[in-house]
């Protein structure tokens, strides 16, 4: 698997992992060879350096039932339909093309969609 060695790769996950870190008992380990965030347990969000040579420098993250369809067809620059998990609704979003501010509203989303209902009540 090739990567996009570049200062490009490296600032978008730094955007990554701030808007991450930031988030309530998020942990970061490497899950097939890149950088995944896991709320308690679970995948929330998934760095993708050019995934088999696909051209993006993503992330990939859950998106709440009938909006991954929407949101590629409103914007087929910005949203992509991911392998392995697009199937189950996740959203590809090519860190390129879309701000901090709605990148942070993205995360987030996905954030709680996959935290525990124990740990979302911890945070309010």
């Amino acid at each position: 698997m090739k990567k996009l060695q570049s200062a490009t790769s490296g600032k978008h996950l730094r955007r990554v992992r701030r808007i991450c870190a930031a988030l309530p008992e998020t942990t970061e380990k490497l899950s097939h060879g890149e950088p995944t965030f896991f709320a308690g347990k679970k995948v929330f969000a998934m760095f993708a350096n050019n995934h088999h040579n696909d051209g993006h420098i993503a992330v990939w993250l859950p998106a709440p039932i009938g909006i991954q369809e929407m949101l590629i067809e409103s914007s087929p620059k910005k949203f992509f339909k991911p392998p392995y998990v697009g199937g189950r609704g996740w959203i590809g979003v090519d860190l390129d093309h879309i701000s901090d501010e709605e990148l942070d509203f993205h995360l987030r989303q996905a954030w709680r969609m996959i935290a525990s209902k124990k740990l979302q009540a911890e945070v309010g």
